[in-house]
C-alpha cells in the first residue's frame, strides 16, 4: 500500500472513510479481498508470500493499514514482514495504543513502515523512520499518508486528500469520486517532485496516484466506508498495465468499539 488518504471524525455518520492504493510488484502472488481463512472475522486482501496484509478490517470493529517507507536503504533480507503488523492487529486484542506502543522496541526488526491503527474508538499512527521510530495519535480531520511520514504533502497525497475532503462533504460519502481520484494517472510536474533519492525518471513516474508499469503499478484500489455499525470494503484490482482484473464490495457487521 503506498497512498491513503483518511477522513477521521469529520462525518456525522460515517466515522471513518478510507481511499487507498496499494502499489506492488506484478509477479508477488496476493489473494482478493475477502474473509481470511484462518480468521474469518478479518476481510481484506492477502500477501501469499508472508500471509499480512495491506490493509485490513475486522467484524470485531478494528483495521489496520500499512506503507512502506522510501529511505533509499538495500532492503535487509532478514527483516520482518510489515504485512505482518496489519494481520496482528486485525486479530488481536490490544487497543491502537497499546499496539503501538508495544511495537516501538521492536520496530527496527521489521522493514520499513508506517501504521494506522483504528481500534473503534482511536486512530494511531506508527513507524520505524528513524533511529527509534515514532507513534502517535491521529487528530480527526482529513490525512494523507504515502511512503513518507503522515502529512507529508506529495503531489499525489494533496491530490487524493483534496479528493477526500469533497466525497465527505455529503449525505453519504462519494465513492465514485474517490476511486477516480485512486486511478489518476497524471504524474507530477517536475517542479513540485519530492527530492527522495530516486532519478528524476523514477521520481515522476512514482509522482501518480495510480502507477503504470509492465512489473510494478498499482496493484489494487480500495474505498472503506465506516458507518456505526457496518463497514463496506470496496477493492478494485489490477494487473500489469493497469489491466483490471476484478472487483469486490462487502458490507460487514462489526462489534461496538472498545471503550479505551
Amino acid at each position: 500500500m503506498c497512498l491513503i488518504a483518511l477522513s477521521w471524525q469529520t462525518h456525522p455518520r460515517y466515522p471513518l472513510l478510507i481511499a487507498a492504493n496499494r502499489d506492488e510488484f506484478h509477479a508477488r502472488p496476493a489473494d482478493p479481498a475477502a474473509s481470511w481463512q484462518d480468521m474469518p472475522q478479518v476481510y481484506g486482501g492477502r500477501d501469499r508470500l508472508q500471509g499480512g496484509g495491506w490493509l485490513a478490517v475486522s467484524q470485531r470493529g478494528r483495521m489496520a493499514a500499512v506503507t512502506n517507507v522510501r529511505r533509499m536503504l538495500p532492503p535487509n533480507p532478514q527483516a520482518l514482514s510489515r504485512g505482518r503488523l496489519v494481520a496482528d492487529f486485525a486479530r488481536g486484542d490490544d487497543s491502537a495504543v497499546e499496539f503501538s506502543e508495544a511495537l516501538m522496541p521492536h520496530a527496527h526488526e521489521y522493514g520499513g513502515f508506517n501504521l494506522l491503527l483504528w481500534d473503534g474508538a482511536r486512530l494511531r499512527f506508527a513507524t520505524n523512520q528513524g533511529k527509534a521510530g515514532e507513534t502517535r495519535e491521529v487528530e480527526p480531520g482529513i490525512h494523507v499518508l504515502s511512503n513518507a511520514d503522515l502529512d507529508t504533502p506529495w503531489p499525489k497525497s494533496e491530490r487524493l486528500r483534496t479528493a477526500m475532503q469533497g466525497a465527505g462533504a455529503h449525505d453519504a460519502p462519494d465513492i465514485d469520486a474517490l476511486f477516480a481520484a485512486l486511478a489518476d494517472t497524471r504524474v507530477a510536474p517536475d517542479d513540485a517532485l519530492p527530492h527522495t533519492g530516486l532519478d528524476p525518471a523514477q521520481e515522476r513516474w512514482l509522482s501518480a496516484p495510480f502507477i503504470h508499469g509492465a512489473e510494478y503499478g498499482t496493484r489494487a484500489s480500495t474505498v472503506v466506508v465506516v458507518g456505526e455499525a457496518e463497514v463496506r470494503f470496496i477493492e478494485r484490482r489490477f494487473g500489469p498495465n493497469g489491466q483490471p482484473e476484478g472487483n469486490s464490495d462487502s458490507s460487514l457487521p462489526y462489534s461496538k468499539a472498545r471503550s479505551d
